[in-house]
């Protein structure tokens, strides 16, 4: 058995690993490194294959070619809807004769990229339930693929747990470990105890914050942080905004509850949460789904942002932005390319963290200060990871007990502690793998 480690391991994004079994490959899924794409010029911002490989934005997976590969590719199985694991999906999927897998979330929402996007895969689509297994079918033989569910930023996440000769190879990336989810499952630790028992031989490791010396708090943490913000503070005569991941169905739930709460009417604004919101409805996993009003199109904003104007007591907006990206809502806004003028002492909630890149925190730092010179009143950081820590990952190794660990999620200096706490933990060295992107691993 060999690994290839095609992109995720030296950026936080670019997601792609392959699993090659002799004559078949698995690849656990295909994502864009967002900072490049953040960098495009609004003008540049056409996304073809082409394009993108050359900002270095999608994974390079022609090492399949050059090792002969791609045509032994079986199944794409993305764990879940987030950008830097599905994104790349669209533009390289073509490439393999291969199906595309996941759970029905993921799947909805890579489903509206390509109606968005006007893009045609010939590739058969499955969907396979959290807590489920699929049968991917090889060469001469099929192997066992299990979703096993796990908790994270957006909902129907798996641990994606792929039966080989040699014992399991066990992908994990990205998780936490959230025993009181707002929305969804708890992680199925029954089915990691069974996995443990059978045997991972190797165990990919969402390590990002693995230098972290913390356990990361619940989602109900967030929420009670989210309730002490909205409901605890003056904002009775303030325009009251509130910015979030759009693919954290979670988090919106309880941000429009809190709003509910606060007697306003709630607007969301932007393409990304029409995207993510309208996929959590259409699997029937969206219970705010007649709570709220949604605006995507220029007109549809500047016609919603003059009501809100006229009575700002009356209505919450949850709106993108909260990287600082160009051309999101909350930049326009802070530009003044929107219909809306803030007055001093507006609330603007950030229910999310920077995501750590350059760009991105240059980015927001550049956002922040344009809303300070104005007076309004920033909330920041009313939020919590959804990444595993140092102290869950080290409860996650003794629980899995896997023979290799190969870090993943991040540069070096964010995934080497890694290696650091699996060596405390009393693994040799020979078993731990810190390997760059296009690095190849044989398992003998």
């Amino acid at each position: 058995m060999k690994i290839y480690t095609i992109g995720g391991y030296n950026e936080v994004g670019k997601n792609m690993t392959a699993v090659d079994l002799g004559d078949d490959v698995i690849l656990f899924d295909c994502g864009f490194f967002l900072p490049p794409i953040v960098e495009l010029e609004e003008s540049e911002k056409v996304y073809t294959e082409k394009k993108l490989r050359s900002i270095a934005a999608v994974p390079n997976d022609l090492i399949l070619d050059r090792e002969n590969l791609r045509g032994k590719v079986r199944a794409i199985i993305p764990s879940h809807a987030h950008l830097d694991h599905i994104g790349a999906i669209p533009l390289l999927a073509h490439r393999y004769n291969a199906e595309i897998v996941g759970t029905p979330f993921t799947i909805e929402v890579l489903k509206s990229i390509l109606k968005d996007e006007n893009i045609f895969l010939s590739n058969k689509i499955r969907t396979v339930q959290p807590n489920s297994f699929y049968y991917i079918q090889g060469k001469n033989r099929r192997y066992k693929l299990e979703f096993v569910n796990i908790t994270h930023s957006t909902i129907q996440t798996s641990m994606l747990a792929l039966h080989t000769p040699q014992g399991v190879v066990l992908y994990s990336n990205d998780f936490k470990f959230d025993n009181n989810p707002i929305l969804g499952k708890r992680p199925n630790y029954e089915k990691l105890k069974e996995l443990a028992r059978e045997g991972v031989k190797v165990l990919i490791v969402d390590s990002l914050y693995s230098g972290d010396e913390r356990k990361t708090a619940s989602e109900k943490v967030a929420r009670t942080l989210l309730e002490d913000v909205m409901l605890t503070t003056s904002n009775e005569d303030a325009a009251l905004f509130v910015t979030t991941f759009s693919s954290h169905i979670a988090r919106l739930k309880s941000i429009v509850e809190f709003g509910k709460r606060l007697n306003r009417k709630i607007i969301f604004l932007g393409r990304s949460l029409k995207k993510y919101v309208l996929a959590s409805k259409r699997i029937d996993m969206c219970p705010f789904a007649n709570d709220f009003e949604i605006a995507t199109y220029r007109n549809q904003v500047e016609k919603k942002l003059k009501l809100v104007q006229r009575k700002r007591k009356e209505y919450m907006v949850v709106c993108t932005g909260h990287q600082g990206e160009p051309g999101s809502i909350l930049d326009r806004l802070a530009r003044n390319r929107l219909h809306f003028q803030f007055q001093r002492e507006d609330h603007i909630i950030f229910s999310s963290s920077v995501i750590p890149t350059k760009v991105n925190i240059e980015n927001r730092q550049r956002l922040d200060n344009r809303f300070k010179k104005r007076g309004i009143r920033l909330f920041n950081n009313v939020h919590v990871s959804g990444h595993a820590g140092r102290e869950d990952l080290r409860d996650f190794i003794n629980m899995i007990n896997p023979e290799h660990i190969i870090p993943a999620h991040g540069d070096h200096s964010k995934i080497g502690p890694m290696i650091d706490l699996a060596k405390e933990m009393g693994y040799n060295g020979h078993y731990l793998h810190l390997v760059n992107d296009g690095d190849r691993l044989t398992f003998k």
